[in-house]
């Protein structure tokens, strides 16, 4: 029998705190066959975006504490871990509710921070029962960019996790450019354009030729149904994100030579 000393037993482990990049689905609908239905349409749309990605469950839009509605853990959380998401708290939820999610192994995260959309007349979402954003990144991309040199057509998706993309050709209409840092295009941007993807509010997107179907940062979207003022449109441009007392909302400048 191995008898273990107390020296050793004090140098098992370190406890110490640590940053964790959280997916927050914050969800709008207890209905689980129209967030399964809801998730197969964005994740067809944009295939290997959640790559075993910890995630917290907001269920804040759903109601009070007298009328929030049941939740089916046993389906939901299943249905999330087959789309490439591991389900660790809840936020949001109270009373009988919360105690049926701890039930199932979630822990609460009340005191979470997470990134919300604005309701502005320029921001679209992408999927109509759920809205997938995340808690604040402000950390760099801390791969090396992604470099695509051959024009993009219609159906072509390009995705950059964790680094930034650059295109050194043109992204036709009808393509997609995503990275979780900023984007550079070299030529001409018609398709849609989407940069902190995982929600690094400070990425940005640049385009020589600034001419796109949609442009998003951070969960903030703006689509060709709302014009680009003329002193961008066709012209060499950058998009940041902008936040003022009304929200988030993307600031879209010329670059001047």
């Amino acid at each position: 029998m191995a008898i273990v000393s107390e020296a050793s037993i004090s140098n098992c482990y370190d406890i110490k705190s640590a940053d964790l990049s959280l997916v927050a689905l914050v969800l709008k609908t207890a209905d689980i066959a129209a967030i399964s239905q809801a998730l197969v349409q964005q994740l067809k749309e944009s295939p290997g975006f959640f790559d075993q990605d910890p995630l917290i469950i907001d269920v804040s839009f759903l109601g009070s504490e007298q009328d929030l509605p049941s939740i089916d853990f046993q389906a939901l959380l299943p249905l999330l871990r087959e789309h490439g998401l591991v389900p660790l708290a809840i936020k949001g939820a109270q009373g009988e509710l919360l105690t049926q999610a701890k039930g199932v192994g979630l822990v609460d995260a009340s005191d979470a921070r997470i990134r919300r959309s604005v309701p502005l007349a320029d921001v679209v979402q992408h999927v109509p029962s759920l809205e997938p954003v995340v808690a604040p990144i402000d950390a760099p991309a801390s791969l090396g960019p992604m470099v695509i040199d051959k024009p993009l057509r219609s159906g072509q998706q390009v995705y950059a996790k964790g680094r930034d993309l650059i295109v050194l050709a043109m992204v036709n209409a009808g393509a997609e450019v995503i990275a979780d840092g900023h984007i550079h295009i070299y030529a001409t941007l018609r398709g849609k354009a989407i940069a902190g993807a995982r929600g690094n509010a400070h990425a940005r997107i640049f385009a020589q030729v600034m001419e796109p179907e949609l442009i998003s940062i951070a969960g903030i979207y703006r689509t060709s149904e709302n014009a680009l003022p003329k002193d961008v449109l066709g012209q060499a441009a950058q998009v940041c994100l902008q936040s003022g007392p009304d929200g988030d909302k993307l600031l879209i400048s010329p670059i001047k030579s």
